[in-house]
């Protein structure tokens, strides 16, 4: 075989960088694989009737017909499904969850003046520390 035939027939094989190996390393990977291609199936055989293939079946004759039910079953009567069925028809009413907000909170004063001031400077806000003036420093 001609090296850009086995080149080929590596790269083919899924070798990478086939080009930049040695013919001879090449040849013998290749015909590795081709040993382990006509080893066959190995392990332990499947016994059909053993108890473990039938679940195994069953399960996927379940799973097929959409018949297979995975994880635990929601109780109806828990305490967590009170508590779910209630936050539900409370967002479908329009209440919110967690506390109220207080409007004469600190916070609340202090973010409706933020929201003041960025609505009058057309709604951009400048965070940080101001720049200083050049003409205000005093030359000492």
């Amino acid at each position: 075989m001609k090296r850009d035939e086995l080149v080929a027939a590596a790269k083919a094989a899924g070798i990478e960088k086939a080009h930049s190996m040695k013919s001879v390393v090449l040849e013998e990977m290749l015909a590795q694989m081709e040993q382990a291609k006509t080893t066959g199936k190995q392990g332990r055989p499947v016994d059909p009737n053993s108890v473990r293939q039938k679940r195994l079946a069953e399960l996927e004759a379940k799973r097929t017909n959409g018949e297979l039910k995975r994880g635990r079953p929601v109780n109806p009567n828990s305490p967590r499904q009170a508590r779910l069925a209630i936050q539900a028809e409370n967002k479908a009413n329009g209440i919110g969850q967690g506390r109220p907000i207080d409007a004469n909170s600190a916070r609340q004063k202090r973010l409706a003046e933020l929201a003041a001031k960025a609505e009058a400077n057309g709604g951009v806000i400048k965070r940080g520390r101001p720049a200083a003036n050049k003409g205000d420093e005093v030359a000492g």
